[in-house]
């Protein structure tokens, strides 16, 4: 599930958990708010059912962004994370913008 300490940044790529129990379209906004600032997304999974969510997150959020020709891809890779310190292998699904053109944030008054 997204919420608090699901989330964090890495080397300027958002970090997005996602679980069973994600709400796809709430994934799919945050995805599109930040390929929006120029930024990628690294959503990780463990399990089908968290696979399955964070798939169909890419989906919605592909129409979401699809109003400003940004056209977003998905690269998976796989990923080891500690899960109550036991190792786990994971799936990374890079999310970005196919022309890659990393857009600098806007910056904050």
């Amino acid at each position: 599930m997204i919420g608090k300490g699901a989330q964090g940044t890495m080397a300027g790529v958002e970090v997005l958990r996602v679980s069973s129990k994600s709400n796809p379209h709430a994934v799919a906004g945050a995805v599109a708010g930040i390929i929006r600032q120029g930024s990628c997304a690294d959503v990780q999974v463990v399990g089908a059912g968290a696979l399955n969510q964070a798939i169909k997150a890419v989906a919605i959020a592909r129409g979401f962004v699809a109003d400003t020709a940004i056209d977003i891809v998905c690269t998976p890779t796989f990923a080891e994370v500690a899960i109550d310190g036991e190792p786990r292998t994971a799936l990374r699904l890079l999310i970005e913008d196919r022309a890659h053109e990393r857009r600098p944030p806007a910056e904050t008054a």
